[in-house]
């Protein structure tokens, strides 16, 4: 890749910034299933950005910019199911460059990552960390290719559940307790409704709660 030189201030203030939802920090990369997971979090989730050669106190290191983009494209289309697309821009700051990787958002999810020889897993972003993806929203991203029925009709499970819903965010093991019903059983129900936009979800300390939407 040809490195093309931007001015400066723009990749300060992004480091002063910090990690956070969109943004991670990399020495260097170094592992390409480790950091596999960080491209199915972000596609997963609303994309982000790597700042390669930047350590995660902000300090500016430096990289080798063809090795970071062959190990990440190796990354991208080796251990991510199916590849995940990848923008690169290289910055010279502080007379060492730094390797601006963009993770677009996937059109279709959910991206898998190989982080382990043959095990393959979905991951969100939450804040500056990866997530494996709930069972929950992986049925959410299968029947995203289905159309939705004309009509949605409640049955004595789903007012059960929504009864419950009312008090506020809930787990699935807790719900699984409160409304004496499987794991497996709830967890489709559950799908079923935020597909309808009834029940949404939100990822708290790596856990997944579910509420009535607003």
């Amino acid at each position: 890749m040809r490195t093309r030189f931007q001015s400066q201030p723009q990749v300060l203030r992004w480091i002063a910034e910090g990690e956070h939802q969109e943004q991670d920090f990399k020495l260097r990369i170094d592992d390409a299933r480790k950091i596999a997971k960080t491209l199915s979090a972000f596609a997963n989730t609303s994309g982000g950005k790597l700042l390669v050669g930047v350590k995660d106190n902000g300090t500016i290191a430096g990289v080798k910019e063809e090795e970071e983009y062959h190990m990440l494209q190796h990354a991208a289309h080796q251990h991510c199911k199916p590849p995940v697309e990848l923008q690169f821009q290289a910055w010279k700051v502080e007379d060492k460059l730094i390797l601006e990787v963009n993770v677009v958002p996937a059109s279709k999810k959910p991206i898998l990552a190989e982080f382990e020889k043959e095990n393959w897993k979905a991951f969100l972003r939450e804040n500056d960390q990866n997530i494996l993806a709930p069972a929950v929203m992986l049925d959410v991203w299968k029947m995203a290719d289905s159309p939705l029925p004309e009509n949605f009709t409640y049955t004595e499970r789903e007012q059960i559940l929504l009864n419950e819903l009312q008090q506020g965010p809930q787990t699935l093991s807790w719900l699984c307790k409160k409304t004496k019903t499987k794991r497996f059983t709830l967890q489709k129900i559950i799908s079923k409704l935020i597909r309808w936009e009834i029940v949404q979800w939100k990822v708290q300390g790596g856990i997944a709660f579910y509420s009535i939407k607003k």
